[in-house]
């Protein structure tokens, strides 16, 4: 089997997701490639549009929730936003690789390259089995003008809204949001921290600012220091952002208590070392906390769907929050020394999210292939007729 694997440099979830389902998938002794589907129209389309929504993310994350406000209104007057018209552009590269890679499956854990197979679907393109994976704990604008075989979705609980936005039942498989297999090894606290250099007997809080490294951690780090005991460490991972790292270095040089993380492909060990972990409600990054068995605190939402992530995983007891950051600091700080509480914590995640959602993806699109390929079979014959 050969699935090549849609992603778009919009935030680090997507391409996470993404490197996830293509690890699963070679593991089998399958082919899957990984694409940033803009740099099909060139690396300069790619880099204009990730570093657009990187520096809108980073400067004016309420212009974000107000652009997502909009687009949910958008979707429910329109019947193709502009966001489908933007992508459909993209139908001609798209199909002038598959013509020259032909693949049996295309999986897309991003909007932008569902809108472009549903116009190439629309418009007569032969395309072989088609699904998207949702990397969020709602239905975002514009899922519901796509129209791809199946949606891979995080919860079941998720399916009422989904439908009624308009996704048939049929096409949805709650599976859950694929995590690399690092998340899911049974590795003890003990060991992460000894592969990692870390004190057995301290308490730790891990602080993650997420792919793009946000300043919100800043604020938690100060906060935290203040209300910590002397037997409780802080790990701060900074991400990409290299000015944030800088930033902290100078600041904490001398405080053997933090230890600062640039980028690192280590997180999966962090997470199984530490016993609390403040984080950006992020789909994937939730998913990954909650696969690894650690308690969540849930920081200040990027307005939007990270806000919808954090409602979610509160309802359902896999994390806790707080209206401001020190409330937020509060929550953490009581949860670090509420065994009962984690422990409660830790049954919501184990019984709430799936680990092996990859796993699922891919025994799933082997199956399917070998129906919906006839179909594309047949497509390819009148084509060529």
């Amino acid at each position: 089997m050969k699935v090549l694997i849609l992603s778009c440099n919009t935030g680090g979830g997507h391409n996470a997701a993404a490197q996830a389902i293509a690890e699963a998938i070679r593991e089998h002794g399958d082919c899957a490639e990984v694409l940033d589907y803009l740099s099909l129209a060139g690396n300069g389309v790619s880099k204009l549009v990730g570093d657009g929504y990187v520096k809108v993310v980073k400067k004016a994350p309420a212009m974000f929730g107000v652009a997502y406000k909009l687009g949910m209104v958008v979707s429910r007057l329109m019947k193709k936003s502009p966001v489908y018209y933007a992508n459909a552009r993209m139908a001609h590269y798209l199909e002038e690789y598959l013509q020259e890679n032909p693949v049996d499956a295309i999986v897309m854990p991003h909007l932008y390259p569902a809108e472009t197979i549903t116009y190439m679907r629309r418009n007569g393109f032969a395309l072989p089995l088609t699904v998207a994976v949702m990397t969020d704990y709602t239905c975002i604008p514009f899922w519901e003008e796509t129209d791809c075989d199946y949606y891979i979705t995080p919860h079941k609980k998720l399916h009422p809204e989904i439908i009624k936005r308009g996704i048939p039942a049929y096409k949805l498989k709650a599976f859950g949001i694929p995590v690399s297999r690092q998340c899911r090894e049974d590795i003890s606290r003990e060991q992460a921290r000894d592969m990692l250099g870390m004190e057995q007997e301290k308490k730790y809080f891990l602080l993650a600012a997420g792919s793009m490294g946000t300043k919100a951690i800043v604020h938690i780090l100060e906060l935290l220091l203040a209300m910590r005991s002397k037997k409780e460490n802080l790990v701060v991972i900074c991400g990409s952002n290299q000015k944030l790292k800088k930033k902290l270095q100078q600041k904490y040089k001398n405080r053997k208590e933090v230890t600062l993380v640039g980028y690192t492909k280590k997180m999966p060990l962090y997470l199984k070392a530490c016993d609390v972990i403040f984080t950006k409600p992020g789909g994937l990054t939730s998913t990954e906390a909650a696969v690894s068995g650690i308690p969540i605190v849930h920081i200040r939402p990027i307005p939007g769907c990270e806000t919808e992530n954090r409602k979610f995983f509160r309802m359902l007891g896999m994390s806790v929050s707080g209206k401001t950051a020190i409330g937020q600091v509060v929550s953490g700080v009581r949860l670090i020394h509420d065994e009962k509480k984690v422990k409660r914590m830790l049954e919501a995640q184990k019984r709430e999210i799936n680990p092996d959602a990859s796993e699922e993806l891919y025994y799933f699109l082997n199956a399917e292939k070998r129906i919906v390929n006839v179909r594309f079979t047949e497509n390819m014959k009148k084509m060529h007729k």
